[in-house]
């Protein structure tokens, strides 16, 4: 099926979308009421992290199943599988670029799945907490 919009039309619905998701958003809120003081998405910092601390050296990223292949959840799209299948394995081969960058300069990265967040939010807002917090060290 072919798409019903025009290029330029799609590009700029396509660029409305906000890049901050609900759960983004709650992990975030959480760690603020920590005392945890953040950036959301630094556009200067390679790969756009979800949540970084310059100062610490610290970046945290929360994936999304889909867009993210988890190896629990991901599901390929039947119609138009071609295009889905290179985009998705290309968002995975970008996630292993820039885990490469961020270990290659010392930072301190973690990844957070979506279903994580889902099963047991408190959990993993312990879990980034830690690893924030042995950062500092």
């Amino acid at each position: 099926m072919s798409d019903v919009l025009t290029k330029e039309q799609r590009r700029k619905n396509m660029k409305a979308i906000k890049s901050v998701s609900k759960l983004e958003a709650v992990v975030s809120k959480q760690l603020w009421k920590r005392g945890f003081r953040f950036r959301k998405n630094s556009k200067d910092l390679f790969g756009k992290p979800d949540i970084s601390i310059k100062k610490y050296r610290v970046v945290i990223f929360i994936d999304s199943c889909f867009w993210h292949q988890c190896p629990e959840h991901s599901n390929m799209p039947k119609t138009n599988a071609e295009f889905w299948k290179k985009k998705l394995n290309r968002n995975v081969e970008r996630d292993m670029e820039v885990n490469r960058h961020y270990k290659k300069n010392g930072w301190n990265i973690m990844r957070v799945w979506e279903h994580e967040i889902k099963k047991d939010i408190d959990k993993v807002i312990e879990e980034i907490s830690m690893f924030i917090i042995k950062a500092k060290q």
